[in-house]
């Protein structure tokens, strides 16, 4: 039997943090390995306890989460964490900036337990979650403020599928989605995403998106 993936929860209502504890906990490759209220305490337990996802919070005290994330798996973090953030509507531009920050995915608070169980074990698997229902709404919403340039697709490294591809991935369609509307293989799809991110030096699908956004290829 293979090691359960260990979860660090940090959120700051005791109610939530508890539910999402006990959600992990019943999975038998899950398993809680902590639990906190604020993202300094998320910090500092991750470097204690290292587990091998964060499902983070975004507005907690002392620390948010998205400082919190920056910390555990920004730009130049020698042993960065992967992160799982959970937010509301309402706090959409703060999942931005969270996804900026380094996090590996998000999902809405309210979503079933099966996808927040099934976005743990993506997400710890070394691959991105991004909501289809909050991607269009979330990166379109703030295209203009995120997108500094305007570059022709023909200064980048991509071929005109690959651009094509990418086009898809930021509008949050899943590697079959992707599949189906362009009448390739699943396997296909998998070789083109990564091309994608190895040219453009990107390390998931969450980076891709902001990519997308920020030099013009989605409106």
């Amino acid at each position: 039997m293979s090691t359960p993936v260990r979860v660090l929860v940090c959120d700051d209502q005791i109610l939530i943090r508890t539910g999402l504890a006990t959600i992990i906990d019943a999975q038998p490759d899950l398993a809680v390995a902590g639990e906190c209220g604020d993202g300094h305490a998320a910090v500092e337990l991750a470097g204690q306890l290292r587990p091998d996802v964060v499902v983070m919070d975004v507005r907690m005290p002392v620390l948010d989460g998205i400082e919190a994330t920056r910390l555990l798996a920004g730009a130049g973090v020698e042993h960065p964490v992967k992160v799982l953030v959970v937010t509301t509507f309402n706090l959409d531009e703060y999942v931005y900036e969270a996804l900026r920050a380094g996090a590996s995915g998000f999902l809405l608070k309210d979503a079933p337990p099966d996808r927040l169980l099934n976005g743990i074990r993506t997400v710890a698997a070394g691959s991105a979650l991004l909501d289809p229902e909050v991607t269009r709404r979330l990166v379109g919403r703030y295209a203009a403020r995120i997108r500094p340039t305007q570059d022709s697709t023909a200064d980048l490294p991509l071929t005109p599928r690959e651009l094509q591809v990418l086009r898809l991935i930021a509008d949050g369609l899943s590697n079959s989605e992707i599949a189906a509307t362009l009448v390739i293989s699943h396997e296909t799809v998998k070789t083109f995403v990564s091309r994608i991110l190895t040219k453009l030096n990107l390390r998931d699908r969450v980076q891709a998106v902001v990519y997308a956004y920020r030099h013009g290829l989605v409106t």
